[in-house]
């Protein structure tokens, strides 16, 4: 195989899939181009050639099509960038023969996307920066409108020469349309919009309806602009939230604190946040303790305290007091540059129903053209019909049929919801996840640290002599300096309760048994309930209460003091707090509930008699997957939720794999969705994000294909003519785009 090499480009101006579907055709078809991977979302286009190709040849396919296009230089592309790159690689590959089969009709849409040479696209969504007269189309609109206007008074003070007048008028917007349109069809996308546009306005000239010409291609420009605006606007919301991460941060170094860029900051570095100052970068706090506000990341909208080895956000505010920060990740890989690439790869990733629409939309256009030369033709030549209405009426077809609002109603409306789900925590990765989503009939929860809070904590304390509190004093005593989870639930009850905890001595470690020591003048032990009998300090009593409390799902440990039973402290891993509310939000929803854990039956049973769900206890992973298994087969959709190391197996067996909890990287890449912060009611707001973007989508499809319906309707019975045509498709396709953004307000 001969040797390829990788050519980055930053291109401007692209808008959806359509525009990337034309770039792939049109570079595709330069001499030596093995693969051509275009994404949109970041705004890059990645060549593999053999080396022989011209890379002139290749920039110039680009700006013909009316792109700005530039070599990366360096390094230049922010990491997610990369990483989404490679990403969108693959997928390029297996699709390559898909996306071409688009060429044909994903134009339709990319008849958006062009801007920048040529101006002429309302798609600049990404070079639109700064206020939209100061872009290329902008300038471009009001010129042409600008023209038009001298058109109508130079036709009411000469009326000789209106015609012409308008001509020109119509010129001026129209010739960088028709150059794309001709730079389209030479790289293999015929059925453009530009073309459409073209041909109509071309024909309406030619059948003396100038000024109507010279207007609907003033109306196309504002079309385009207003929709460039709109969809800019999905975009910047995913964008907006990197500008989370400040700019600078405190390193200490020797002692000292000197301000460095936040993203020259390496792991294991240790940096100072002052109270009221954003972290600069994801970590885990090594000194301080302060609220910690996660809004902004999370939304969640009361700030978690935070202490010693807590876990912290880059982008989230301290609260109250100065932390230190080890740094836990490189500015390229923090929580906010995942989320952003997560949704950039997702954003790539079509949905079943785009694939359908894309498929659709491949036919239709044609068949518009079609439909347009047989209303143009039909009558004249059969009926006597008089050419010139009928023309006209075809002309208005081409434009009523043009499949802009349709092609871009399910992008817009997933890459909304997509943004709105990670600026809540809650991540999916593509539009096919945020489909099925909507369809889930059944949740399989993971028990320990998903629906629990994964640490025991102590829930009973049994005095038999002594105080509670003298039983908790006693129990911390011994486990002083242990960071077994049992030992840390007795630990901060102490801490707590404000119990004292004195020095403890000969501290011993007695395997499989429990601790003992000395303090204060006794001797001490802390013991399973069976070395405890070994030790004959049990008696029938103590042993039905140690009975009881196992019942309960919970753990006992027994206090000995001087060799003589003095109380029982019980720890059991208790649910969330959030748990019986987010499965209650489920169950509303009409979506049924199960918990699979690899715990013991009777604690299985304990949590889910307290959440009042259906349960399986004492699973292994290949169990748990086993299961996943055998819901679907009884035709439940099934989504699974996990923390993802465990549970990798079972989140790749169900429909949906949903990872809970800070996002563990194992968790992110198996999963096909995850919730950031571990709220079990996340699960049942993605399920309703999801439903809602569907009726979305249908209401988008039901405005595009309405509207056209109407004015076809209405143009073939001679009510309305071109410029309702225009506006019917402009209208439409602005409509579709402000319904989509609805979807970016959801808060909660």
């Amino acid at each position: 195989m001969t040797e390829t090499s990788e050519t980055r480009y930053r291109v401007g101006g692209m808008d959806c899939a359509a525009c990337a579907t034309k770039i792939d055709t049109a570079v595709r078809r330069v001499a030596g181009v093995a693969d051509v991977s275009v994404s949109v979302v970041s705004g890059t286009m990645t060549v593999r050639h053999d080396g022989s190709s011209d890379l002139k040849v290749i920039e110039k396919r680009v700006t013909g099509l009316g792109y700005s296009v530039s070599p990366f230089t360096g390094s230049a592309a922010p990491a997610h960038e990369r990483g989404s790159h490679d990403h969108h690689d693959h997928d390029h590959g297996d699709h390559a023969g898909h996306d071409h089969d688009h060429a044909g009709h994903d134009h339709d849409h990319a008849d958006h996307g062009e801007t920048e040479i040529e101006g002429l696209h309302g798609h600049d969504h990404g070079p639109m920066t700064g206020p939209w007269w100061q872009s290329r189309k902008g300038r471009l609109t009001i010129l042409s409108g600008a023209t038009l206007v001298a058109a109508y008074a130079i036709g009411h003070l000469v009326p000789s020469i209106a015609s012409y007048a308008f001509i020109i008028a119509m010129l001026v917007g129209l010739v960088p349309i028709a150059r794309r349109a001709v730079m389209a069809a030479l790289s293999g996308t015929p059925f453009s919009i530009e073309m459409l546009m073209t041909i109509a306005a071309v024909g309406a000239v030619i059948i003396n309806a100038g000024e109507e010409a010279a207007t609907v291609v003033f109306l196309f420009l504002v079309g385009e602009l207003l929709e460039g605006v709109a969809a800019g606007k999905a975009r910047e919301s995913i964008q907006s939230l990197t500008a989370l991460v400040p700019k600078n941060a405190l390193l200490e170094d020797n002692g000292q604190t000197r301000e460095v860029p936040a993203e020259s900051l390496a792991v294991g570095a240790i940096i100072m946040v002052r109270p009221g100052d954003r972290i600069s970068a994801d970590g885990i706090i090594v000194s301080g303790e302060s609220a910690i506000d996660e809004a902004p990341v999370t939304g969640e909208s009361t700030p978690v305290r935070k202490g010693v080895d807590a876990v912290v956000f880059a982008g989230t505010v301290n609260g109250d007091a100065v932390l230190r920060v080890r740094v836990t990740a490189a500015a390229a890989d923090n929580t906010i540059a995942r989320i952003v690439k997560l949704v950039e790869e997702a954003q790539e990733s079509k949905a079943p129903t785009e694939r359908f629409i894309d498929r659709f939309s491949r036919y239709y256009t044609p068949g518009v053209v079609v439909g347009a030369a047989l209303v143009a033709t039909v009558s004249p030549l059969l009926l006597g019909g008089v050419w010139s209405e009928w023309v006209y009426k075809g002309l208005a077809i081409l434009l009523i049929g043009c499949p802009c609002a349709l092609v871009i109603s399910t992008p817009a409306a997933i890459a909304a919801s997509l943004s709105a789900g990670a600026r809540r925590g809650l991540l999916m990765k593509g539009g096919a996840v945020l489909e099925t989503l909507g369809k889930v009939t059944m949740v399989a929860f993971d028990k320990t640290g998903t629906l629990t809070e994964g640490k025991p904590q102590v829930t009973d304390i049994v005095s038999f002599g002594l105080s509670e509190a003298q039983v908790l004093s006693r129990a911390a005593v011994l486990e002083q300096g242990s960071s077994h989870p049992l030992a840390l639930a007795i630990l901060n009850r102490a801490r707590a309760d404000g119990v004292p905890v004195p020095p403890a001595f000969e501290l011993e470690a007695l395997p499989g048994k429990g601790v003992n020591g000395k303090a204060g003048g006794e001797t001490l032990d802390l013991l399973s309930p069976s070395a405890a009998r070994e030790r004959g300090a049990l008696d029938g009593e103590k042993d039905a209460g140690i009975a009881v409390l196992n019942d309960e799902g919970k753990s006992v440990s027994v206090l000995l003091v001087n060799g003589v039973a003095a109380g029982l402290i019980a720890m059991r891993d208790e649910p969330r707090a959030d748990a019986e509310a987010g499965l209650s939000a489920l169950k509303s929803a009409g979506v049924k509930a199960m918990m699979l854990t690899g715990d013991n039956r009777r604690a299985a049973a304990a949590v889910a008699g307290m959440l009042g769900i259906d349960w399986r206890g004492e699973m292994m992973p290949e169990d748990k997957q086993r299961v996943v298994g055998e819901l679907k087969r009884q035709g439940f959709v099934v989504a699974k939720v996990g923390d993802g190391i465990n549970d990798a197996p079972a989140l790749a067996a169900a429909d949906i794999g949903i990872a809970m909890g800070g996002g563990t990287d194992v968790a992110l890449e198996t999963a096909d969705a995850a919730v950031l912060h571990g709220r079990v009611g996340d699960v049942a707001r993605m399920i309703e994000l999801s439903k809602r973007t569907m009726h979305n989508i249908v209401q988008n499809i039901t405005i595009a294909l309405g509207l056209k319906a109407v004015f076809l309707v209405t143009t073939i019975a001679g009510i309305t003519g071109l410029w309702p045509a225009i506006l019917a498709d402009t209208g439409a396709t602005v409509l579709v785009t402000i319904n989509a953004l609805r979807l970016l307000r959801i808060r909660g």
